[in-house]
């Protein structure tokens, strides 16, 4: 039995995209909360949706543990959960609907939940935390085991119904020191089920971590709905003591850092390398930066040195006019110049790149394809446009927003608002993008292959074939989006 069972509304069993990919990792946010509950002296336990197969298979867990409150405490270092998905909003409604049979009280924490509090309170959760949870809902376990009436709720960060009439608290400020966290509950985990997933699917295990809370940049299509512009990090000693509590604890391959932005101050990675070596805490990691910060303080350097193998750039596009309307901040000099550094240190690059944004052309498309082209990067992932309450871009489209305003899953990629073109050209682009970007990479290994006169692995031979599959079917792909672009009235 637990007092508070903790879980999250993701399912990889729900997102055919990233079910595909079979990369799950850890809901670190839940199992944030779920330690600093647990310092308070409550016991705790854990449904991880992550590996689960959908929302009613909670109910094994609320029958073994019998806890008096549910807390459905989304991840909020998981970009999946800030995409406030329509299967994730579901299944906390289903989850919610079991534990209320069962006479729990609920509490929900979330992009998502944030953004949208009455529905959830609608569907049966007594209270919404939104803003930074953790000590929100540890104050919160308080008052609700105090058995203290709502009527003077004080605690900041709270969205809940008292006597028919919803009362919001005032805002909790940020943390501004998350040092002071205990570190994420992962003996909570399935960790031999995780191990297993990557290893039959990828060969090796990955673990996540996270060094930061927020961002201080302003996209403007980019939700903040939890931290807002505030950021805040971890000290380089604090996140290498996790580290080397995790190899020594779980020997993880691999270590997917998933802040926003990882190392943003100024002398962070120089320190942070410097601890990894001190400690014998390396272990290979990726994470995510900008091509600006990339250039700055030796960074690329620096991050060679504490173990990182791969750099995902919000790269978005290849032209300087949607960088510049989405406010990036960031130039294309910027983009070639820090993918070049990161490939001279052996480092990967991944390229987010991002199409449909308002004012984009058929030109500016070609140059994002042309970046692809010039810059090679090893991996990207292609999305378009998606408005989230909250941001710049989200009010400069919501007049024409129709009735769906979210994504069912990760691979939806509809365009929500009137576009140059239509959906179904933007999916064809998606496609072409990948096929376009397999078939260079396989023409760049087999001149690389040539050039060494070596025979190359099977892996660069799969990759070489692959290539040649790419080639074969581009120009139907390439004749679709003609087609879809006709339908449109092309957009010069």
């Amino acid at each position: 039995m637990a007092e508070i069972l903790f879980t999250h509304s993701y399912f990889l069993a729900l997102d055919p995209k990233e079910h595909r990919a079979m990369m799950p990792y850890a809901p670190l946010g839940t199992l944030y909360a779920a330690s600093q509950v647990r310092t308070r002296g409550h016991t705790v336990a854990l449904f991880d949706s992550m590996l689960a197969s959908g929302a009613e298979s909670i109910a094994s867990s609320l029958d073994r543990h019998k806890p008096a409150i549910v807390a459905i405490y989304d991840d909020d270092f998981n970009y999946l959960t800030k995409m406030c998905l329509t299967r994730m909003r579901d299944a906390a409604f289903a989850m919610t609907r079991l534990a209320k049979q069962r006479g729990c009280v609920v509490v929900v924490h979330g992009s998502d939940p944030a953004d949208h509090a009455l529905e959830y309170l609608g569907h049966g959760a007594d209270y919404v935390i939104a803003g930074e949870g953790e000590l929100t809902l540890a104050e919160l376990i308080e008052h609700i085991t105090s058995g203290l009436s709502d009527d003077a709720l004080s605690i900041p960060g709270l969205v809940y119904s008292n006597r028919g009439a919803v009362a919001r608290t005032r805002g909790r400020e940020a943390l501004h020191n998350p040092d002071a966290l205990p570190f994420p509950a992962r003996d909570l985990l399935d960790i031999a089920g995780y191990r297993s997933a990557w290893k039959k699917r990828h060969g090796y295990f990955s673990m996540n971590l996270v060094t930061t809370r927020g961002c201080p940049f302003h996209c403007n299509w980019c939700a903040k709905p939890i931290y807002g512009q505030a950021y805040h990090s971890r000290t380089p000693e604090n996140v290498c003591e996790e580290m080397s509590a995790m190899k020594a604890d779980y020997r993880p391959d691999h270590l997917w850092f998933c802040d926003d932005i990882f190392g943003l101050k100024p002398g962070w990675i120089s320190s942070f390398a410097d601890e990894v070596l001190r400690r014998d805490a390396r272990i290979p990691f990726k994470c995510l930066s900008r091509a600006d910060l990339l250039l700055r303080d030796e960074a690329v350097r620096h991050l060679e040195r504490a173990g990182c193998r791969t750099v995902w750039i919000g790269a978005e596009s290849g032209s300087q006019k949607i960088l510049d309307a989405m406010e990036k901040g960031t130039t294309i000099e910027q983009i070639y110049a820090s993918t070049h550094l990161l490939h001279a240190a052996g480092i990967r690059v991944g390229f987010f790149l991002q199409y449909g944004y308002p004012g984009e052309t058929r030109t500016d498309i070609d140059m994002t394809l042309q970046m692809v082209k010039d810059c090679n990067p090893d991996e990207i992932g292609v999305s378009v446009s998606y408005p989230l309450p909250g941001t710049k871009f989200y009010e400069s489209v919501k007049a024409r927003l129709g009735d769906k305003r979210n994504w069912v899953d990760s691979e939806d990629l509809a365009l929500l608002y009137p576009g140059a073109y239509s959906p179904d050209f933007y999916r064809e682009l998606h496609r072409l993008t990948h096929k376009k970007f397999r078939l260079w990479q396989g023409i760049r290994l087999l001149k690389e292959a040539f050039a060494r006169r070596a025979i190359p692995d099977r892996t660069t031979i799969r990759r070489i074939a692959s290539s040649a599959y790419h080639a074969l079917t581009l120009p139907r792909v390439e004749a679709r989006l003609e087609e879809f672009a006709r339908t449109a009235g092309s957009v010069r």
